[in-house]
């Protein structure tokens, strides 16, 4: 059989297509096994953006629907909003995109090296991906907390990159912070809500929040301490202590799956979340030092 008419990875999709047919995919993995480290890491990515949409999928379908409004069309354009979502999602560093590139290389018989090593990059360089500039108050940020996060994560176990990251994007890294009415600071840095099982400290904040995926303002309340470190401490239990983050829980080695299975238990309503949450725990372990 030639192969001579098979597109190339370039060919089958771009930054913001989805090959979901499996004549692309099947294209995509017989460059792979031809030794071709990029053909590799596309097809990993596209397997994971494939399992992004089928996640969002199943969430969107377990969600109550009213039927008054529902049409082919709206759903067809909820489908292609997915899809845009998932290809936004795959391919972060450590993601599940990482680890399906190493499977493929070894049943296929390519070269880690090959992978790691592609386009002259390092190993390091190549795992993590693209590096972005760490701005100056990113790098504040992470100094200013990090003795704090590094101690809760000794009890938590959970990284204390992943609570650095998660912090500052959900205070813009220190310039959004959580407020009380007085202006006094919340000491609130992962935006957790003040239910009813709560009986601290409370700020009520005005928010944003999503609601069938448009943005809406609205007046919330917010928990309060009396240290970043108790807001530290406090996330840590909320992750641990609950049933709904069990699946994160079991993650705490893929940023990227991480902020994936935060998403899918309902941390946040932003569609776009894990994505943004990866690249902020990305920012962090550059702050760090822990990536180059």
């Amino acid at each position: 059989m030639a192969f001579s008419s098979l597109p190339s990875a370039s060919d089958i999709t771009s930054a913001n297509a989805l090959a979901a047919d499996a004549k692309s995919l099947n294209a995509l993995k017989y460059q792979a096994g031809e030794n071709n480290p990029a053909a590799l890491k596309e097809a990993a990515k596209q397997f994971e953006s494939l399992f992004m949409r089928e996640l969002m999928k199943s969430m969107r379908e377990a969600t109550m629907k009213s039927g008054m409004f529902e049409s082919a069309q709206e759903n067809l354009g909820t489908d292609m909003l997915d899809q845009q979502y998932a290809v936004q999602m795959s391919g972060m560093p450590g993601g599940l995109s990482d680890i399906i590139a190493r499977q493929l290389s070894q049943r296929m018989g390519t070269a880690p090296s090959t992978v790691q090593f592609a386009a002259g990059q390092s190993a390091k360089a190549a795992a993590a991906g693209p590096a972005m500039p760490v701005s100056g108050g990113q790098k504040d940020f992470v100094q200013r907390h990090t003795d704090a996060a590094a101690r809760v994560a000794q009890d938590s176990g959970i990284p204390a990159s992943f609570m650095l990251g998660q912090a500052g994007h959900e205070t813009g890294w220190g310039k959004s912070e959580l407020r009380n009415a007085d202006g006094s600071p919340s000491f609130n840095l992962f935006g957790i809500k003040a239910g009813a099982g709560w009986s601290g400290k409370v700020a009520a904040v005005t928010t944003t929040e999503y609601v069938d995926g448009v943005a809406r303002k609205t007046v919330a309340k917010f928990r309060a301490y009396d240290s970043y470190e108790d807001s530290f401490r406090d996330y840590a239990r909320l992750i641990n202590g609950s049933p709904r983050y069990a699946d994160a829980r079991g993650q705490t080695s893929s940023a990227g799956a991480y902020a994936a299975a935060l998403q899918k238990a309902g941390y946040a309503t932003d569609p776009a979340y894990a994505a943004k949450l990866g690249r902020a725990i990305a920012s962090a372990q550059r702050a760090q030092g822990l990536q180059a």
